[in-house]
């Protein structure tokens, strides 16, 4: 059943931007485009430069007090009531190489006055936009999560040992990064892991059920600002690995169907801790402990 989106405040007009701006995108990915760097190893296209400029400027005349925080540079009136993160191209470097997985991600979030610059306000709204699949996640914050104007829900997987999971490598210093440990615990501890290169999406596909669970490191507030309102707005939970409140300058971002999210956190903490882990469950004791749940159930 679709829901009616005519009392939502900020999800219609963003929701235009963002499918004009996934239209930009798809000109520019049918095209190809040159790759830039910017630092080291980090890419950027014309595409993430046109799209933001877009944004900006579709944001200020619609929002004209409203503040916008871009991943390419737009720094506008930060110091307003409320602030939208935007990644215009949010998987620049599966775009770059024609890898079909790429998202337009606004999030906003509502500051009060006299918060510290240094704190977070309260998200508001989220919409995530897949170009190429037309997919258009929307929330608001007590009105739930949608996806093309159906509401979504986490899924109900009980345990680790039956989820899918996602999760995501930095674009540079990956020699630095220890998340390929965590990916082969999770990969034998699971169903499997994905890792398909845009936190937004993999976010919203945990608020839509596709994933039970979302990890990564040293993500940016414009990565996951949409994705955490989604995830919680369906149903789920974030926080960072240790189960603490979730912030935009995190560096640890965890997200679940809720069900999982204290096993996963185990796990988290037993690892930083080198400690050794439980015994990986061979297929026949897998099947046994399945079949003690479903008799407990029962």
């Amino acid at each position: 059943m679709s829901v009616d989106q005519r009392e939502w405040m900020w999800v219609p007009a963003a929701s235009a931007i963002a499918r004009e701006a996934g239209a930009v995108l798809r000109e520019f990915f049918s095209k190809g485009v040159a790759t830039e760097y910017k630092g080291d190893a980090d890419l950027v296209t014309v595409a993430d430069r046109t799209a933001e400029k877009l944004i900006r400027e579709r944001l200020a005349a619609v929002f004209p007090e409203h503040g916008i925080y871009g991943e390419e540079g737009t720094r506008d009136r930060l110091d307003g009531a409320f602030r939208w993160y935007v990644d215009p191209l949010d998987g620049t470097t599966n775009f770059a190489h024609g890898f079909p997985q790429f998202a337009v991600s606004m999030g906003l979030e509502q500051r009060p006055a006299g918060l510290a610059p240094t704190a977070d306000g309260t998200l508001v709204a989220a919409v995530i936009y897949d170009p190429m699949r037309d997919e258009l996640y929307v929330a608001e914050r007590g009105r739930g999560a949608l996806l093309n104007d159906k509401p979504i829900h986490v899924t109900r997987t009980p345990e680790l040992c039956e989820s899918l999971l996602a999760t995501g490598f930095p674009s540079h210093k990956r020699h630095e990064n220890p998340n390929i440990h965590f990916y082969h615990e999770f990969c034998l501890r699971s169903h499997g892991v994905r890792r398909a290169g845009s936190a937004a999406l993999d976010l919203a596909y945990v608020a839509a059920g596709r994933l039970d669970g979302f990890w990564e490191f040293n993500l940016n507030p414009w990565d996951t600002a949409a994705g955490i309102l989604l995830v919680e707005e369906a149903g789920g939970r974030v926080t960072d690995f240790a189960g603490e409140h979730f912030r935009l300058d995190s560096r640890e971002t965890l997200a679940s169907n809720g069900l999982i999210h204290a096993e996963l956190m185990s796990f988290f903490a037993e690892m930083f801790a080198g400690r050794n882990l439980s015994p990986i469950p061979t297929a026949k004791e897998f099947a046994a402990h399945r079949a003690a749940r479903a008799a407990k159930r029962g």
